[in-house]
Protein backbone atom coordinates (compact mmCIF):
# COMPACT_ATOMS: atom_id res chain seq x y z
CA UNK A 1 0.00 0.00 0.00
CA UNK A 2 1.32 3.33 -1.02
CA UNK A 3 -0.31 6.50 0.31
CA UNK A 4 0.11 9.30 -2.05
CA UNK A 5 0.21 12.86 -1.18
CA UNK A 6 -0.88 15.29 -4.14
CA UNK A 7 0.31 18.46 -3.59
CA UNK A 8 1.46 21.68 -5.33
CA UNK A 9 4.97 22.40 -5.41
CA UNK A 10 4.93 25.93 -6.05
CA UNK A 11 1.72 27.10 -4.90
CA UNK A 12 1.52 31.04 -4.12
CA UNK A 13 -1.01 30.32 -1.41
CA UNK A 14 0.70 30.50 1.92
CA UNK A 15 -2.83 28.67 3.40
CA UNK A 16 -1.86 25.65 0.94
CA UNK A 17 1.64 25.18 1.70
CA UNK A 18 1.49 25.36 5.50
CA UNK A 19 -1.31 22.85 5.09
CA UNK A 20 0.96 20.33 2.41
CA UNK A 21 3.86 21.15 4.83
CA UNK A 22 1.72 19.53 7.76
CA UNK A 23 0.64 16.54 6.13
CA UNK A 24 3.99 15.58 4.65
CA UNK A 25 5.97 16.58 8.42
CA UNK A 26 3.26 14.21 10.37
CA UNK A 27 3.08 11.69 7.84
CA UNK A 28 7.24 11.24 8.41
CA UNK A 29 7.17 11.55 12.12
CA UNK A 30 4.79 8.65 12.35
CA UNK A 31 7.55 7.15 9.93
CA UNK A 32 4.43 6.41 7.25
CA UNK A 33 5.82 5.39 3.74
CA UNK A 34 3.88 7.95 0.83
CA UNK A 35 4.65 9.22 -2.23
CA UNK A 36 4.49 13.10 -3.28
CA UNK A 37 2.50 13.54 -6.34
CA UNK A 38 3.58 17.09 -7.89
CA UNK A 39 -0.05 18.65 -9.52
CA UNK A 40 2.25 21.86 -10.69
CA UNK A 41 4.95 19.90 -12.87
CA UNK A 42 2.34 17.16 -14.39
CA UNK A 43 -0.51 17.99 -15.79
CA UNK A 44 -1.20 13.59 -15.36
CA UNK A 45 -1.08 14.42 -11.98
CA UNK A 46 -3.41 16.77 -11.90
CA UNK A 47 -5.68 14.80 -14.03
CA UNK A 48 -5.36 12.07 -11.83
CA UNK A 49 -6.42 13.51 -8.83
CA UNK A 50 -9.13 15.65 -10.11
CA UNK A 51 -11.05 12.82 -11.72
CA UNK A 52 -10.40 10.54 -8.77
CA UNK A 53 -11.70 13.31 -6.01
CA UNK A 54 -14.93 11.73 -5.54
CA UNK A 55 -18.16 14.62 -6.59
CA UNK A 56 -19.48 14.72 -2.95
CA UNK A 57 -15.98 15.94 -1.59
CA UNK A 58 -14.95 18.84 -4.50
CA UNK A 59 -15.43 22.15 -3.48
CA UNK A 60 -18.45 24.04 -5.37
CA UNK A 61 -15.97 25.06 -8.54
CA UNK A 62 -15.30 21.28 -8.57
CA UNK A 63 -11.46 22.01 -9.13
CA UNK A 64 -10.17 19.99 -5.00
CA UNK A 65 -6.94 22.07 -4.08
CA UNK A 66 -3.87 20.36 -2.63
CA UNK A 67 -3.22 18.70 -0.65
CA UNK A 68 -5.17 15.54 -1.24
CA UNK A 69 -4.66 11.82 0.26
CA UNK A 70 -4.99 8.43 -1.42
CA UNK A 71 -4.15 4.99 -0.24
CA UNK A 72 -2.92 3.46 -3.78
CA UNK A 73 -6.13 4.07 -5.75
CA UNK A 74 -8.62 4.80 -2.64
CA UNK A 75 -9.70 8.77 -2.04
CA UNK A 76 -8.42 9.18 2.05
CA UNK A 77 -9.40 13.15 1.90
CA UNK A 78 -8.03 16.40 1.99
CA UNK A 79 -6.43 18.47 4.58
CA UNK A 80 -9.39 19.17 6.83
CA UNK A 81 -10.18 15.54 6.71
CA UNK A 82 -7.02 14.59 7.49
CA UNK A 83 -6.22 16.87 10.52
CA UNK A 84 -10.12 15.92 12.06
CA UNK A 85 -8.29 12.36 11.57
CA UNK A 86 -5.24 13.52 13.14
CA UNK A 87 -7.23 15.42 16.01
CA UNK A 88 -9.05 12.25 16.89
CA UNK A 89 -6.08 9.55 16.90
CA UNK A 90 -7.43 8.41 13.75
CA UNK A 91 -4.59 8.58 11.40
CA UNK A 92 -3.87 5.10 10.50
CA UNK A 93 -7.61 4.52 9.84
CA UNK A 94 -8.00 7.36 7.94
CA UNK A 95 -5.11 6.10 5.80
CA UNK A 96 -6.95 2.82 5.23
CA UNK A 97 -3.39 1.54 7.28
CA UNK A 98 -2.67 -1.54 9.91
CA UNK A 99 -1.51 1.06 12.89
CA UNK A 100 1.74 -0.22 13.95
CA UNK A 101 2.44 -2.49 17.04
CA UNK A 102 1.96 -0.98 20.70
CA UNK A 103 -0.24 1.93 19.39
CA UNK A 104 -2.88 2.74 21.08
CA UNK A 105 -5.88 5.14 20.32
CA UNK A 106 -6.61 7.82 22.94
CA UNK A 107 -8.85 6.98 25.57
CA UNK A 108 -7.61 3.03 25.52
CA UNK A 109 -5.81 2.16 29.06
CA UNK A 110 -2.91 -0.10 28.68
CA UNK A 111 -2.11 -2.44 31.55
CA UNK A 112 0.99 -1.39 33.14
CA UNK A 113 4.07 -4.53 32.56
CA UNK A 114 5.59 -5.41 35.37
CA UNK A 115 8.28 -2.35 36.73
CA UNK A 116 6.40 -0.19 34.96
CA UNK A 117 4.07 2.68 36.65
CA UNK A 118 6.75 3.42 38.74
CA UNK A 119 7.63 7.13 38.20
CA UNK A 120 5.10 9.87 36.86
CA UNK A 121 5.18 9.50 33.07
CA UNK A 122 4.34 12.94 31.08
CA UNK A 123 0.75 12.71 30.79
CA UNK A 124 -1.39 14.04 28.00
CA UNK A 125 -4.70 15.97 27.59
CA UNK A 126 -6.42 13.36 28.97
CA UNK A 127 -4.58 12.38 31.68
CA UNK A 128 -3.24 9.12 30.65
CA UNK A 129 0.37 8.57 30.26
CA UNK A 130 1.61 9.83 26.97
CA UNK A 131 3.08 6.81 24.95
CA UNK A 132 6.33 8.00 23.35
CA UNK A 133 5.27 8.09 19.61
CA UNK A 134 2.72 10.89 21.22
CA UNK A 135 5.86 12.52 23.22
CA UNK A 136 7.92 12.64 20.19
CA UNK A 137 4.88 13.95 17.60
CA UNK A 138 4.05 16.77 20.46
CA UNK A 139 7.60 17.66 20.25
CA UNK A 140 7.87 17.88 16.34
CA UNK A 141 4.46 19.39 16.31
CA UNK A 142 5.38 22.16 18.66
CA UNK A 143 8.57 22.53 16.42
CA UNK A 144 6.74 22.73 13.29
CA UNK A 145 4.53 25.37 14.81
CA UNK A 146 7.60 27.19 16.03
CA UNK A 147 8.94 27.12 12.63
CA UNK A 148 5.55 28.46 10.88
CA UNK A 149 5.48 31.12 13.42
CA UNK A 150 9.22 31.68 12.96
CA UNK A 151 8.33 32.33 9.31
CA UNK A 152 5.00 34.25 9.55
CA UNK A 153 6.70 36.64 11.64
CA UNK A 154 9.68 36.94 8.97
CA UNK A 155 7.12 37.49 6.21
CA UNK A 156 5.57 40.25 8.30
CA UNK A 157 8.68 41.69 8.86
CA UNK A 158 9.93 41.37 5.40
CA UNK A 159 5.81 42.87 4.17
CA UNK A 160 6.66 45.60 6.62
CA UNK A 161 10.16 46.69 4.97
CA UNK A 162 9.15 46.61 1.81
CA UNK A 163 5.67 49.05 2.87
CA UNK A 164 8.97 51.55 4.28
CA UNK A 165 10.63 50.92 1.18
CA UNK A 166 7.83 52.18 -0.70
CA UNK A 167 7.09 55.26 0.95
CA UNK A 168 10.15 56.52 0.88
CA UNK A 169 10.37 56.56 -2.87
Amino acid sequence: MVIKVFLASSSGSTAIKKKQQDVLGFLEALKIDFTQLDIACSEDNRMWMRENVPGEKKPANGIPLPPQIFNEESYCGDYETFFDAKEDNDVYTFLGIPPPEGFKKRGEVEEPQEGEGEGEDEKGEDDQPMSEVEEDLMSEDEEELRQLEDEDEAQATEEEEEEEEGEED
